[in-house]
């Protein structure tokens, strides 16, 4: 009779404040994606650090005349050698010949931006060196010390790409988790709304229940199972938008970072591993703005 009594009490609830029921499943849908996305960006960047162990490395490439002229690194690229090694801080130095650093660079993009691989000829890359530092922190005086390098078209650190690419992450966390909170404010202030009107609509029927008996509980849990419900609904809007988002932007924002494996993917499963956690914290919030919003208003 009590099951009964409640489930009537919340479609008849629903049914009259669904304009108001609409825009909070809206909101709360916004206010949990967002979380969710600055969540997923958080565990990214934390399984990612596994990865930065190789970063404490240069990627030096010589200049295209002296690459074409000497191939096999033995007179002038040679010389260039010597003072790579000879810099403080370098543990080790590998050289790859501009065929070499052809034959890398159509690997890595002919399966992702084959116009690109197409446009590129093989005397358009020199050689290149790659350098390994016996200790990260060094990293800043072994770039000044490159500078004096003659021969030397570009010097590029691993830790530079990593910081454009985790500046992307922090901007991606930092603007979700700044939504989230804008609209998890709007939520409760939704969910506090639709309860008190509510409440007000069935005020009568209230007082009566109250004056035969009826605990304040037995009263007030239709009110919070309709927040509940609309919030679950939300939440699982949520999560459909993440899933959508994950296709349609993420993976296309991170496409380079993905490709030369300096970040882990977000994959579906990560997504749906979130989700119940995002259902539960929905409704909870839900539950308790609507249950604290009868104890202020409602004192029958």
């Amino acid at each position: 009779m009590a099951a009964r009594f409640i489930a009537s009490e919340v479609a008849q609830g629903l049914r009259r404040n669904l304009s108001m029921t609409l825009a909070m499943i809206i909101t709360t849908a916004v206010a949990l994606a967002m979380l969710g996305a600055g969540v997923l960006v958080v565990m990214t960047a934390s399984a990612s650090q596994v990865k930065y162990d190789y970063l404490n490395e240069f990627r030096v490439y010589v200049d295209r005349a002296i690459s074409l002229e000497d191939p096999d690194c033995t007179s002038a690229c040679g010389g260039i050698r010597d003072e790579l090694e000879a810099t403080a801080g370098v543990a080790s130095v590998e050289y790859k010949n501009p065929q070499e650093t052809y034959e890398e660079f159509v690997e890595l993009f002919a399966s992702t931006d084959p116009v690109l691989v197409e446009s590129t000829s093989p005397d358009a890359l020199g050689s290149r060196f790659t350098l390994t530092l016996d200790d990260p922190t060094r990293a800043e005086s072994v770039a000044e010390d490159l500078e004096g390098v003659a021969g030397i078209e570009v010097v590029q650190g691993q830790g530079e790409l990593v910081e454009r690419v985790f500046s992307v992450l922090d901007g991606i966390r930092n603007a979700a988790f700044a939504v989230a909170v804008v609209q998890l404010l709007a939520t409760v202030l939704l969910i506090a709304n639709m309860t008190q009107i509510a409440a007000f609509t069935r005020r009568t029927a209230l007082g009566i229940m109250r004056l035969v008996g009826a605990s304040r509980w037995y009263t007030e849990l239709p009110f919070v199972v309709e927040a509940v419900l609309a919030s679950v609904v939300g939440s699982l809007l949520a999560v459909g938008g993440l899933l959508a988002a994950k296709v349609v932007f993420l993976d296309r924002v991170l496409a380079e970072a993905y490709r030369a494996n300096l970040v882990e993917r977000i994959t579906t499963v990560d997504i749906l591993m979130l989700a119940p956690v995002l259902v539960v914290a929905g409704a909870v919030v839900s539950a308790l703005t609507a249950w604290v919003t009868l104890r202020i208003t409602v004192r029958q």
